[in-house]
């Protein structure tokens, strides 16, 4: 299928020169960019006879793909259920882990294509999934049906605590917690193996891991190793609250992120999610090896984990590391709107350190699109609009009142719009979001399920009671 979209009023190409192009045009080949340029260059290159579809572009704007670089599909089931008075430590331990504890596949299955419909509905065309409490292949069968691109894995941990928190089950202890390293890693290798390259690319599977106290120092370093081994990459959570950096400079005389490198485990096909609480010397040393960073703004805010206050995201940057946005997930963050994380970046730093310059609309516009390709190692084919990279795009409606009047379109599109005014989301040459709708779902039979399965599983984890713990000394 030959596609041309003509005279666009603003192409935001994001690439090395982050151009802007007023009056652009994209040519459409199949699942690829074929040309991308000025509307009066690209139609002297084709003959219009050619295409098979011509789409008319005024008032509307182009723009890559949103990349979520941190997600948990698994969780999507869980929104508005915990609290937001809870710590990180708390959140995971006393309120994430019981509804994992009681989550079924069926759950984690329609938990994803509700995750993935909000994503196509918010212009993000590719994620990178902490990965499901079984089996990876549940994420990959609603990755098929939606249409979506994106990582995900088998989530896995091996330091289960001496004595079970109200809410565990020895069920979950046993799908969740590996009995070591070893085993874990055979079984993420099988993952790998079966489901990377699956659905003709657009799956990609990793050696992903949970991270922090509940993963032994022996499973971090051994995940980066066996994804060298493989040439995939892995990502856990590390350093995402001064919690948990207290807790492991008591335990183990450093903070989180020195402990890994000390151990040799920190490398450039790693991308840690969240990394709030790092000491200077720790960027060096992340910056040094390659390490990708998987920012959560909105998560940050609603969990406490004070990246306004000690957050070095603006310095990681500086350092030339490549910091993406990401989600996290309904619970944590309460959407998975990669444009609301998108203006909270754009702002959060510029307030908390009274500097207009940090962290800016361009900046924020990066992270979300080609920094997170980056860090997902997909900006070969994703992430910028570019001669010969996937056709993953957002168009955006011009005439919202979102984009009324606007001069900098940039300033415009980060802290103006919203997923409102978006007319399509584009993946591998094809408009999975449009007319309003996801158009390769049932999205209100979605809905139903969801509703219907999350009622279920709140109420077999006992999550509506009100003697749940808000604080915890676990794995102190």
């Amino acid at each position: 299928m030959r596609t041309l979209i003509e005279h666009l009023n603003v192409a935001f190409l994001v690439d090395k020169n982050d151009t802007v192009l007023r009056d652009a045009s994209v040519v459409v080949v199949d699942d690829r960019i074929a040309d991308i340029g000025p509307t009066r260059e690209v139609a002297a290159r084709h003959d219009r006879t050619s295409f098979e579809r011509i789409i008319d572009g005024r008032m509307m704007a182009i723009c890559p793909g949103f990349v979520d670089s941190h997600v948990h599909l698994s969780e999507t089931l869980s929104r508005a259920v915990f609290p937001d008075n809870l710590n990180t430590r708390a959140w995971v331990f006393h309120w994430a882990k019981p509804f994992y504890a009681f989550i079924t596949e069926d759950d984690e299955y329609w938990g994803a294509l509700l995750g993935i419909t909000e994503m196509l509905r918010a212009g993000t065309t590719c994620f990178l999934d902490m990965g499901s409490q079984y089996d990876p292949g549940i994420v990959v069968r609603a990755m098929a049906e939606t249409g979506i691109r994106g990582i995900t894995g088998r989530h896995a941990a091996d330091n289960p605590p001496a004595e079970l928190p109200r809410g565990w089950n020895q069920e979950m202890v046993q799908h969740h917690f590996f009995k070591d390293a070893a085993t874990a890693l055979q079984v993420l290798e099988q993952c790998v193996l079966k489901y990377d390259k699956a659905l003709e690319g657009r799956v990609r599977c990793w050696v992903n891991i949970e991270g922090k106290e509940p993963c032994t120092l022996e499973l971090h370093v051994g995940a980066v190793k066996l994804a060298q081994r493989l040439g995939v990459g892995t990502t856990y959570h590390l350093a995402t609250s001064i919690e948990e950096a207290k807790v492991s400079e008591q335990r183990h005389g450093l903070w989180p992120v020195a402990r890994v490198e000390k151990a040799g485990g920190l490398a450039d096909n790693l991308v840690i999610a969240h990394c709030a609480a790092v000491q200077e010397g720790e960027i060096g040393m992340m910056a040094r090896h390659g390490v990708k960073v998987a920012f959560c703004p909105c998560s940050s805010f609603k969990l406490g984990k004070g990246a306004t206050a000690i957050g070095k995201y603006p310095e990681m940057i500086a350092a030339g590391m490549s910091v993406g946005l990401g989600t996290d997930g309904v619970s944590a963050a309460g959407n998975l709107n990669l444009m609301r994380q998108m203006l909270v970046v754009a702002g959060m730093f510029k307030d908390a350190r009274l500097k207009p310059d940090v962290f800016t609309a361009r900046q924020a516009l990066r992270a979300a699109t080609i920094d997170g390709a980056k860090a997902l190692l997909w900006d070969h084919e994703i992430g910028s609009l570019e001669v010969g990279k996937k056709a993953d795009f957002v168009l955006f409606d011009l005439d919202h009142i979102e984009w009324t009047p606007f001069y900098d379109p940039l300033q415009a599109l980060v802290f103006s719009a919203s997923s409102a005014s978006i007319l399509e989301t584009w993946v591998n040459g094809k408009a999975l979001f449009r007319n309003g709708r996801v158009q390769t779902v049932d999205e209100k039979a979605i809905r139903l399920k969801a509703r219907e399965l999350a009622a279920a599983a709140i109420e077999r984890a006992g999550l509506m009671r009100t003697d749940i713990p808000t604080t915890t000394t676990l794995y102190d």
